[in-house]
């Protein structure tokens, strides 16, 4: 039996992000598996400073465990709860994985390496990266600060300008302290190869790394055949997933603004996502906006991911604006699955995984009157919609990215010393 650790900074019953959701499901995956023995140790976020009882727990079933976290380093990702060690030591003496697996280096701070390195000496660590924490003190989104802009290079110099309360020798020394941690870790995996590159060019080692796509939940039921594009009639635009404003929302509310100038009629926006957890500001000024919205844009709500099929194959095209880099985005995946073609932002993990004129179609990233122009022409020809919805690409299937896993694990564990970029 292989043995297989699988740690996340959430746990899919507390919060929906992708990266534990993907962790929750690479575990129940292996759970499943010949041959595998995995468990999953996720983080309960909620009881910071609240921490009442055992610090790692098990709420949910006898292979899943729940640590909760304590005081926290955000700057250099340094887990300062004192518990933390004896508690995270305990579980792998008892456990004894054979490779341990984050997803994430945030919560369990990036000392957790250290503690499975020096409990368990054969254990082979893995990393799967999401954002860009590492790099970027800004939230790991590589925007700056100041007018969130897109910033292409994590130096100390550019880094304190963004935080001028904090000197560009802090910055110094916060890369070698995470370095430190991550020369610990046996392989590195990223859903895109525009992180790998990214995480590369900071200082991981190439031969230390993988491109994998990140493990998403199965439909419920599989995805009905993708009807054609009508031929006349509305375009149908939909918008999935988290309403913020780096996700650029507002651009959509431009290019719909730009249309109904145009006296374009036939292209509507549809919304579908949640804004209520986005800050107090944003929450106001989506508000206003959506109140200020002609009738080309509905607001359709937050929905939950057992229908996200059924909605996507309702519209006819699904938009992505972010006005960050993005790594590996859900929605891209689940449209892909559904036989959407995609209009996406022309940077980053989008660009990486739509191809611009196969997949979907790119736009300069905010440009929302070049996103109106683009819908615009797009509304006039159904046609080569429908000829392009007919050879689009598909996401990997899970049993594919799960095998991709296991090769990487298989070769740890056997003793090759690198995998290799792929």
């Amino acid at each position: 039996m292989l043995k297989v650790l699988i740690a996340s900074h959430s746990h899919p019953q507390l919060s929906k992000g992708g990266a534990e959701i993907s962790a929750f499901q690479l575990f129940s995956q292996l759970k499943a598996l010949s041959g595998y023995e995995s468990w999953f140790l996720g983080c309960d976020q909620r009881r910071v400073a609240k921490k009442l009882g055992a610090t790692i727990s098990q709420p949910y079933s006898d292979r899943e465990y729940l640590y909760a976290p304590g005081a926290y380093d955000w700057f250099k990702f340094a887990n300062t709860d004192l518990r933390f060690p004896k508690e995270f030591r305990a579980l792998l003496k008892r456990l004894r994985p054979q490779v341990a697996h984050f997803h994430h280096y945030v919560t369990f701070g990036v000392e957790a390496f250290f503690h499975v390195r020096a409990t368990l000496p054969k254990c082979k660590i893995v990393l799967t990266l999401h954002e860009f924490l590492a790099l970027c003190h800004h939230y790991g989104q590589m925007i700056t600060k100041q007018d969130n802009a897109l910033c292409y290079e994590a130096t100390p110099t550019q880094c304190a300008t963004c935080f001028e309360d904090i000197p560009a020798s802090d910055f110094f020394l916060r890369k070698l302290y995470i370095q430190r941690f991550f020369d610990l870790v046996d392989h590195f995996i990223a859903p895109s190869r525009f992180l790998a590159d990214s995480y590369i060019a900071w200082g991981v080692p190439r031969e230390r790394m993988s491109v994998i796509e990140n493990v998403i939940p199965l439909p419920k039921r599989r995805p009905a055949q993708a009807a054609p594009i009508p031929k006349g009639g509305l375009l149908r635009i939909g918008f999935f997933g988290q309403i913020s404003f780096l996700k650029g929302i507002n651009v959509l509310f431009e290019a719909a603004a730009i249309l109904l100038e145009r006296k374009v009629n036939d292209v509507v926006f549809e919304i579908y996502g949640d804004y209520r957890t986005q800050p107090p500001d944003f929450q106001a000024d989506f508000l206003a906006r959506l109140a200020k919205a002609g009738r080309n844009v509905k607001f359709l709500g937050p929905y939950n991911e057992d229908r996200v099929d059924g909605l996507m194959q309702s519209v006819d095209l699904i938009l992505m604006p972010s006005i960050w880099w993005e790594n590996s985005p859900v929605v891209i995946q689940e449209a892909l699955r559904n036989r959407r073609l995609v209009v996406c932002s022309d940077i980053g993990g989008m660009a990486e995984k739509i191809r611009d004129g196969i997949d979907g179609f790119h736009f300069p990233v905010g440009n929302s009157t070049a996103l109106a122009s683009l819908l615009r022409q797009l509304a006039k020809t159904p046609a080569k919609l429908k000829n392009l919805q007919s050879i689009m690409g598909s996401p990997p299937s899970m049993k594919d990215i799960v095998n991709r896993h296991v090769e990487v694990y298989g070769s740890l564990v056997r003793g090759r010393s690198s995998v290799g970029l792929a």
